[in-house]
C-alpha cells in the first residue's frame, strides 16, 4: 500500500476547539488549520508561543475563504494579537509561513483541483444566497468539512519552498508618548509632526503615509504652472 494510500485511510483530527475559536463550522477554517500544520512539518519547527512563525495570508477582504486565517493562527500559533499574521491582499488561498533561523521559507497554495472539487458543493449554494454557515443544516456542514479532512495533503495543497527568504520583524518598542492634542498615549512610531506639535495619527488630520501619492518633481512643475 502507498503512502498516499495510508493516509486516505486515516482522517484528519481537527481539535473541536477550533470551531469554538472560529465561531462557526465551515471548510475553509479547517482547510487553514491543515495548511498551517503542514507547515510546522515542513519547517520542522513546533506551534510557536512567543514571536516566532510570522505568517503572511495572500488572502484579501470580501472572501469567504478568509475563514482559513483563523485555522492558520490556531496551528501555528501566529496570531493576529501578536502581530505574526500579515495581509498580502493577493486574493488568493495561500501563505508564506517563515520562521527566525530557517534559510528558507515554505509557502502552500490550494490546489486549484480541490478548489473546483469544493465549488459545486450544496455548502455553496446556501453561501452564494447570503445565508453565513451558522444558518446552513449540519449535515451540509458535516458534509463538506469532512471532505476536506479525508484529503491527503497532496490532493490538497501545493507546497513551494522559498530558498533564501530574507524577512527582517520590526523591531518592538515600548516607547510612548502623550499626543499634544488629544492627550492620549501614543506609540512613538506612530507620532506625526503638526504646526511644530507631536500628535498621533487621528489627530493629525491626515491619510497614513501609504497612502499619499508622491508626484514626481517634473509633473508637480507642470501643475503649479
Amino acid at each position: 500500500m502507498s503512502n498516499n494510500e495510508k493516509s486516505k485511510l486515516t482522517k484528519f483530527n481537527l481539535p473541536e476547539w477550533t470551531f469554538e475559536f472560529h465561531g462557526h463550522r465551515c471548510p475553509f477554517m479547517p482547510i487553514g488549520f491543515r495548511m498551517g500544520t503542514l507547515a510546522l512539518e515542513k519547517l520542522g519547527v513546533g506551534k510557536s508561543f512567543d514571536h516566532q512563525m510570522h505568517v503572511f495570508s495572500e488572502m484579501g477582504v470580501g472572501h469567504p475563504q478568509g475563514c482559513m486565517q483563523d485555522g492558520i493562527m490556531s496551528a501555528t500559533g501566529a496570531t493576529f494579537g501578536k502581530g505574526m499574521i500579515e495581509k498580502l491582499n493577493y486574493g488568493k488561498v495561500a501563505a508564506i509561513f517563515w520562521y527566525p533561523g530557517k534559510k528558507d521559507a515554505v509557502r502552500i497554495f490550494l490546489k486549484n483541483e480541490f478548489q473546483d472539487k469544493l465549488a459545486p458543493h450544496e455548502f455553496f449554494k446556501y453561501r452564494k444566497q447570503g445565508i453565513e454557515p451558522s444558518g446552513i443544516p449540519e449535515e451540509v456542514r458535516k458534509d463538506i468539512i469532512d471532505i476536506v479532512l479525508n484529503a491527503t495533503n497532496e490532493e490538497l495543497f501545493n507546497v513551494t519552498i522559498l530558498e533564501n527568504f530574507k524577512y527582517t520583524p520590526v523591531k518592538g518598542s515600548f516607547n510612548k508618548a502623550k499626543c499634544e492634542v488629544c492627550g492620549e498615549y501614543v506609540f512613538e512610531r506612530y507620532l506625526r509632526v503638526k504646526d511644530g506639535k507631536k500628535v498621533c495619527i487621528a489627530c493629525s488630520e491626515r491619510e497614513s503615509e501609504e497612502a499619499i501619492i508622491h508626484l514626481p518633481n517634473s509633473l508637480i512643475s507642470k501643475s503649479a504652472k
